[in-house]
């Protein structure tokens, strides 16, 4: 998840990108770079946030007409170093990019055999160079441009200047936003979301996936693979806060909408065709561990637990799961051969940080899980994966949740992996539904109108009850803290098969269960609890991709061949439905009361 910034025209470069840039960072921000080209090219990368880069380029004026390309990164490939941050440079060509370019490895091999060099370690520098190989067999630079991205597989949205055209700049878009606006004085600008684009134009084009061509002097040419098209302006949104939502209602709203996108980037670099790769990580972190302790609060305490299922199933290791809170006051026995994994949206929950110290104390090797680099958790930590969530502006966590799930589903298959406890078929099989849960994630609007239309239901009683089995009982616990923090409901989750013992003396009409039933774990064991529950006359609403005669509500889903699919999809319809039931409550889904986004006191 990167942001792109590009700007033509004779007004100050510097300052444009750099202010686009900041619209832009909680894109990502473990690197930034910024090329302006006049007669020549004057580049400047730096490591961690876009503060850096200011500060490095305070010295550096520009004046006149000018081409300038900017980015802020969210690593893929590659560690964050200045040498992997973009812009990447040939010898006469500097681009920025996001995405993946599937094929890099390919490309590279045939490149290096021809002579090229490679200073990083991304996807990206092989773009740059293909391009200057093509130019060498092309008649024009838009013909080896048109050539390189025909020889791409993957997702792209890049900007390419080259110094034999100083006043021109290439531009594709596939698989990852891309923006092209311009203004009545020539000026032409490009941005990877609206928001960094409001107040300088009011009319832009929203590119295609396919769409690609260049700007000079005012004038844009732009394409498809079947020639020139038209090309179409919307009026941008009048403010930043309207852009950043999207239109949607809510910052959550739109976070439970983007999770598709963000667990493509959370995927991105990590899922190979026949294995998990993490170069953030060193393999020996896992050297003589025998045990997994998972440590995080709240909503991270509930992808601790579901993912204990999948180290124990997949990788078989032995796993611990602790409330942060609890775990720094116990007096816990810790030995050596156990990697401490704390988790956390932040990396700044005050408890968690409290219980790593606690870990790092004892001598044990750690491990973060969290979407923000250089936090406290992530610089105490040995080595850290990030998710790659973005910034999550809903205080009730969305996108944090299902990021954090899919770093660790994936490590609990890279660590099976390394481990020799998974054969290739099921790790094929593994690595086939990661690749399917960005498509499960999407929300259609069929979904979305049948909760609403159901949430009406659900405005009053004494309370709700939600249940699963294995990994959806965590699931449970989440669906019911998503109802507690924004609707103010009293909720709690139950692993379905404990109904029996005692909750069940709840139950009337006026007890509301939502049942999570998926067909690929524990459907007949789970589907007689949710039965105890409605002969005890609970309201139910059930989840599931099989109808449920006697549920009075019924939310299908769709039928997978997975249960993490299921879990995934499953996911999105508690939020949505959490966070309808507080909308017509006429709550504040973003700044729900007495919470805050990031937990940093006792």
């Amino acid at each position: 998840m990167c942001g792109i910034v590009g700007y033509l025209g004779k007004n100050n470069s510097k300052e444009i990108i750099l202010n686009g840039l900041k619209e832009l960072e909680y894109r990502g921000y473990d690197s930034a770079g910024i090329t302006i080209l006049q007669n020549d090219f004057v580049n400047y990368r730096a490591v961690g946030k876009l503060s850096n880069l200011v500060e490095k380029m305070d010295s550096f004026n520009v004046s006149g007409f000018s081409a300038g390309i900017g980015h802020t990164r969210w690593a893929t490939h590659g560690k964050p170093t200045e040498e992997n941050a973009h812009p990447h440079q040939g010898a006469f060509t500097h681009i920025v990019h996001n995405g993946i370019i599937e094929n890099y490895a390919e490309l590279k091999k045939n490149l290096i055999g021809k002579g090229y060099k490679f200073s990083s370690q991304t996807d990206t520098e092989v773009i740059v160079h293909l391009f200057e190989e093509n130019l060498k067999i092309s008649n024009s630079n838009y013909e080896a441009f048109q050539k390189t991205i025909e020889q791409l597989h993957g997702a792209y949205a890049l900007l390419l200047i080259t110094k034999n055209e100083n006043e021109k700049i290439y531009f594709a878009k596939e698989g990852s936003p891309l923006i092209l606006g311009s203004n009545e004085n020539g000026e032409q600008f490009f941005a990877s979301s609206d928001s960094a684009l409001i107040g300088i134009v009011e009319k832009v084009i929203y590119l295609h996936d396919g769409h690609f061509g260049f700007v000079e002097n005012g004038k844009i040419f732009l394409q498809n693979a079947s020639g020139e098209i038209p090309q179409n302006f919307s009026a941008l949104p009048k403010s930043r806060e309207t852009a950043q939502k999207n239109s949607f209602r809510y910052f959550m709203e739109k976070e439970i909408y983007e999770q598709s996108v963000v667990v493509s980037d959370t995927l991105m670099g990590r899922v190979l065709d026949n294995s998990i790769n993490f170069d953030e990580v060193d393999k020996t972190l896992f050297d003589g561990i025998n045990e997994i302790k998972l440590c995080a609060c709240g909503t991270s305490y509930h992808t601790a637990l579901a993912s204990s299922y999948l180290f124990e199933r997949i990788a078989k290791v032995r796993v611990s799961v602790e409330f942060g809170s609890e775990f720094r006051y116990r007096d816990p026995l810790l030995t050596k051969d156990t990697l401490f994994v704390s988790i956390s949206q932040s990396g700044e929950t005050a408890d968690t940080l409290a219980s790593l110290k606690m870990a790092k104390k004892s001598g044990l090797k750690t491990l973060a899980i969290c979407n923000v680099d250089n936090s406290s958790i992530v610089r105490i930590s040995d080595q850290a994966i990030l998710t790659r969530a973005g910034i999550e502006k809903g205080v009730a966590s969305t996108k944090a949740f299902a990021t954090q799930m899919v770093v660790l589903q994936m490590l609990s298959i890279y660590l099976g992996q390394i481990r020799g406890n998974i054969s290739e078929t099921e790790i094929k099989k593994e690595i086939q539904t990661l690749r399917e849960i960005p498509q499960t994630l999407t929300v259609t609007s069929k979904l979305h109108e049948k909760i609403k239309r159901l949430s009406k239901r659900y405005l009053h009683g004494h309370g709700f009850f939600f249940v699963g089995r294995d990994i959806f009982y965590p699931l449970a616990l989440e669906g019911a803290l998503k109802l507690k923090e924004i609707s103010y409901l009293h909720a709690e989750g139950y692993p379905a098969g404990e109904m029996k013992h005692g909750p069940i003396a709840l139950a009337d009409p006026e007890l509301f269960t939502i049942a999570l039933l998926p067909q690929n774990m524990l459907y007949e064991k789970t589907k007689s609890n949710i039965e105890e529950l409605g002969a005890r006359d609970s309201t139910i609403c059930v989840i599931s991709p099989k109808p449920f005669e006697l549920a009075d509500d019924f939310v299908r889903t769709s039928s997978h061949n997975h249960y993490m699919l299921e879990f995934f999809e499953m996911m999105l319809v508690v939020q949505l439905l959490s966070m309808e039931v507080a909308i017509r409550l006429q709550n504040d889904v973003d700044m729900p009361r007495n919470l805050a986004k990031s937990v940093t006191v006792e």
